[in-house]
């Protein structure tokens, strides 16, 4: 029943962002009774903070379910495809009510899954080095907090919303130029190379790249 009520919450919170489902609107739509919440739960704050690590851990296992003996290049571009496909088709209420309202608990749940993927974006950069697919040069610890910086940017705040693109347009146009500036020749070539094809799967015919 626990994971189940997660799960639905899940779903709920993304829809709606966290303000808006109360107590009493999270019992009607998932249909339990408080009593059945409280049993699981001390109070909404704690049905958010399980809820947040299962959406973190959800993201996590598809990033490690990538191949990770294709290009470091390819690799590190599928990263950023997951992330803003995903995050792309979630309400911005979540985002602000969560960092209006729990500005504690973003912190709380960002600081103990935070390194585990830096960690694992580290480890695919460092590789795309040795591999030669990125450049020698380039200060990986810097880089990821850029394109950290600017994955935010573009699917968390309102601005890029004007643009009603796709999801594949916005990769495309924001982090797949960014991940291009990293990379060597022979990185570039593998990585154009990815991306014609996803284009060609998508059905994007106008895009930077």
């Amino acid at each position: 029943m626990k994971e189940e009520i997660l799960e639905k919450s899940l779903k709920l919170f993304l829809k709606y962002g966290t303000r808006e489902m109360s107590n009493q609107k999270l019992v009607e739509w998932l249909g339990i009774s408080t009593k059945t919440i409280y049993k699981y739960f001390t109070n909404k704050e704690g049905l958010l903070e399980e809820v947040l690590h299962l959406y973190h851990n959800q993201q996590y296992e598809m990033l490690e379910s990538l191949p990770k003996e294709q290009n470091a290049a390819c690799h590190f571009f599928e990263v950023w495809q997951i992330a803003i496909e995903t995050e792309y088709k979630i309400n911005l209420l979540f985002y602000q009510d969560l960092h209006h309202y729990y500005p504690e608990l973003e912190k709380k749940v960002e600081g103990v899954i935070g390194q585990k993927f830096e960690q694992h974006f580290l480890s695919i950069i460092h590789r795309g080095i040795e591999q030669g697919a990125f450049r020698q040069d380039i200060l990986p610890e810097v880089v990821l907090r850029s394109i950290l910086a600017l994955h935010r940017v573009a699917v968390r705040t309102e601005p890029f919303k004007h643009f009603h693109l796709s999801a594949t347009d916005l990769l495309l146009n924001t982090t797949a130029t960014f991940i291009r500036g990293l990379c060597t020749v022979d990185g570039m070539k593998a990585l154009d190379e990815h991306i014609r094809t996803l284009r060609l799967s998508s059905g994007v015919v106008n895009a930077s790249i």
